[in-house]
């Protein structure tokens, strides 16, 4: 479980990152994979910035090909 929250106070994020130890680290990578696919349709949602989602989804897109997460 990934949990942010905005401080904005002071302008930045709060965040508590909870796994169990027990998790692999095969299935790790793809939690994280999809965690960031999912925040970069938030941030599209978020903000309409068509061309940084895009940026995002390449990277997206190059994080699961150096996992070799794609099949």
């Amino acid at each position: 479980m990934l949990l942010s929250v905005w401080d904005s106070k002071n302008q930045e994020s709060l965040k508590i990152d909870l796994w169990t130890k027990d998790m692999p680290v095969d299935e790790m990578k793809i939690f994280f994979h999809q965690t960031l696919v999912s925040l970069s349709d938030t941030f599209m949602r978020a903000t309409q910035d068509e061309k940084m989602t895009a940026t995002m989804k390449d990277f997206c897109d190059y994080f699961a090909e150096k996992l070799e997460l794609k099949k």
